[in-house]
């Protein structure tokens, strides 16, 4: 029966979300008071889904697929599609904005496989000085514990000014120390500003405790340390995936809309999962970081949980944190850098933005100990 309806839909060419509803429930014989009352959904709103004047929500959408036997995921597909529509119906560009997205989701949602051979050469030369410099400060280790906290203590701040300071925080590097350390208050700043150090420095701790427990990078993982970042900041968007469309301001990477979220985060960890046994450490960490930021799942706090995760790949395969710098040379050439990958699909840059943080912070650990 339901390769008919679908077969009948064809035929006819029946090309709208609101037209399979309205066919599927005559043929079906159920009228629109009994599907109300076996989706718990109002009957206005059911009339209103099957003249096109209203797009059901997914929760809806679920419901009805299943009062009327359809199937769920090619429904989604088109209500998405009618999503999308319905967005762009008014743009003059909208093909040009199509062209753009797809191929940003095509990028984002890349399953195929990164080699070192794909990668430029000057990259591979400098990847390669990485894996010497690593060498050597494994061989320093392991350290004596007294050395080894000082060094923490003295590089953990330092990340935690740099990241706060890339999001617009105005605690200086002592003023961060004072207030993770020391537990002040420095006058004149604001609660949040507080809080984003002392966060932020909590959730170092957890990240250092998923590598001594060997956890790997997981969607819990990264819900976890979202949730330390915005922790007492805001509860309400703390460890959950934005519900609203959001810009960023400056840039002209529009991240994807919130009902795609789900798919391409889902697509996000696949990907990991995938390239974790086979990118260079420092192209995958990289490679996370930049799409984390890219696909911008969060209301707030972005950025930090995007380095976060950046060094929790790092930490777990025997490297140093890498600190991206806050000062507004270092900042304005991450941001273009990040951009190169977002508009031009060019991840060049980036790779070696990041490659330079990493060799950077080898060589300063090696000169400390």
């Amino acid at each position: 029966m339901l390769n008919k309806f679908v077969n009948k839909i064809k035929v006819n060419k029946v090309s709208t979300l609101a037209e399979v509803l309205f066919e599927r429930r005559n043929e079906k014989g159920i009228v629109v008071r009994n599907l109300a009352f076996q989706t718990g959904i109002d009957p206005a709103l059911i009339s209103k889904y099957e003249k096109g004047n209203r797009l059901p929500t997914e929760d809806n959408l679920k419901a009805l697929t299943e009062a009327l036997q359809l199937p769920f995921e090619n429904m989604r597909k088109m209500w998405l599609a009618e999503k999308v529509y319905n967005l762009l119906a008014q743009e003059e560009n909208a093909s040009e904005i199509l062209v753009m997205a797809e191929s940003r989701v095509a990028y984002l949602s890349s399953q195929q496989v990164l080699t070192l051979e794909a990668l430029s050469s000057s990259i591979q030369d400098k990847l390669r000085q990485i894996d010497e410099l690593k060498a050597k400060w494994q061989s320093k280790r392991p350290l004596n514990p007294t050395q080894l906290q000082k060094m923490q203590e003295f590089f953990h701040i330092a990340y935690t000014y740099e990241s706060n300071r890339i999001e617009g925080n105005t605690l200086t590097l002592q003023e961060t120390h004072l207030v993770v350390n020391e537990g002040i208050t420095i006058g004149g700043k604001s609660m949040r500003e507080h809080l984003e150090a002392i966060n932020h420095a909590e959730a170092i701790s957890y990240m250092e405790q998923l590598v001594t427990d060997q956890l790997d990078y997981s969607p819990r993982v990264l819900m976890e340390l979202h949730y330390l970042i915005l922790k007492g900041i805001d509860r309400d968007n703390a460890g959950k995936f934005r519900s609203v469309p959001v810009r960023i301001s400056g840039s002209a990477h529009v991240p994807p809309q919130p009902y795609l979220l789900d798919k391409m985060m889902e697509e996000y960890f696949i990907h990991y999962d995938k390239q974790k046994k086979r990118l260079h450490p420092v192209i995958l960490a990289a490679e996370m970081h930049e799409r984390l930021v890219s696909i911008h799942p969060f209301i707030d706090g972005n950025g930090r949980s995007s380095r976060l995760v950046m060094n929790l790949i790092l930490l777990k395969r025997g490297y140093t944190i890498a600190n991206l710098k806050g000062d507004l040379n270092s900042k304005l050439a991450y941001y273009r850098a990040l951009e190169a990958v977002q508009v031009d699909n060019n991840p060049e840059v980036f790779y070696h933005l990041v490659a330079d943080a990493v060799k950077d912070s080898l060589e300063r650990h090696l000169e400390l100990v």
